[in-house]
């Protein structure tokens, strides 16, 4: 009986490792949640990055946002970008909230790359990210112009994804 007891923890183990293998084996790791998509985008007031007066996040009457949350550090959000400026120059009204960053690095983040932003938002402590269901940058939520979240895309935006998103708004 006490050998029993001496396997007790190792036949734990490989009870728990079993258990956690068969969910890694059943998760699709592509599922992305969308826990905001149709509902209204979240109320909140952020400091504008050039003045730190505080700004809220809302989409205009007269069309669709994209709301993006990046930062400095984020090299996928440096690769995005040249898609950011392409839809700027398209007429597409982009929120820029930056996630986590220092003010200064986010300015001088766009300053290097260029600005495709109508609105440049800092969300130093996560909090708005949070609202948003945020779980890595860049994110980036079409909003509809009366407030309500149509989609969200996680990752960086390619030429597809971005007609894609904007398809949606129509």
């Amino acid at each position: 009986m006490k050998r029993w007891l001496a396997f007790a923890p190792l036949l734990i183990l490989i009870a728990l490792a079993i258990l956690f293998a068969g969910y890694a084996l059943r998760r699709d790791p592509h599922v992305q949640p969308h826990a905001l998509v149709g509902k209204p985008m979240p109320a909140l007031s952020l400091p504008e990055l050039a003045t730190g007066t505080a700004t809220p996040i809302r989409a205009p009457s007269d069309g669709p946002i994209l709301v993006n949350f990046f930062a400095s550090w984020c090299a996928p959000c440096e690769v995005e970008h040249p898609q950011l400026m392409a839809l700027k120059a398209q007429g597409v009204k982009i929120v820029g909230i930056a996630y986590k960053d220092a003010p200064a690095n986010t300015q001088a983040f766009i300053g290097r790359l260029g600005d495709p932003f109508a609105a440049r938002l800092v969300d130093r402590d996560g909090r708005a990210g949070l609202e948003f269901g945020v779980t890595g940058v860049p994110e980036t939520y079409l909003v509809g112009s009366d407030g309500v979240i149509i989609a969200k895309h996680t990752g960086p935006l390619t030429p597809d994804a971005a007609e894609d998103l904007l398809r949606k708004a129509r």
